[in-house]
């Protein structure tokens, strides 16, 4: 039986809520409607998780959640990097029913983002070898 779109709805709600609270958690900001991290309203253009001055500042990824059963990976991808904000890299928060929520993100990002972590220091240089597609 397919799903309602007020009960579809209302699982990415769900899905948006927690990204935003885990966000919320990790740099000890408030989230919520006017706060500087909220979860966007469905149907409205954007990522999915607004985020505003200190909030992007230090977590600089724009986010999009989708929390289905059937995963269109590319074109989820395609949409996060069309709703791409600058000076961010897209983040993708996917979930099944009954598993964990995951993250995909760009590699070079994620290599980037390890190598801050470990040496505290931005990655200088891209790899000549990969495309950029």
């Amino acid at each position: 039986m397919p799903i309602k779109p007020s009960s579809a709805k209302a699982k990415g709600r769900l899905l948006q809520n927690w990204t935003c609270q885990k966000i919320a958690d990790l740099l000890a900001l408030p989230w919520g409607k006017d706060e500087v991290i909220a979860s966007r309203e469905m149907g409205q253009s954007g990522t999915d998780v607004r985020l505003i001055g200190e909030a992007k500042e230090r977590f600089p990824f724009s986010v999009e959640c989708k929390s289905q059963e059937a995963w269109s990976v590319p074109a989820w991808i395609a949409q996060a990097k069309a709703n791409q904000g600058d000076g961010t890299d897209w983040l993708l928060v996917m979930k099944k029913k009954r598993t964990s929520p995951v993250i995909v993100m760009d590699a070079e990002a994620f290599f980037t983002l390890l190598r801050k972590l470990q040496h505290g220091t931005p990655d200088e240089h891209r790899d000549p070898e990969l495309p950029e597609s």
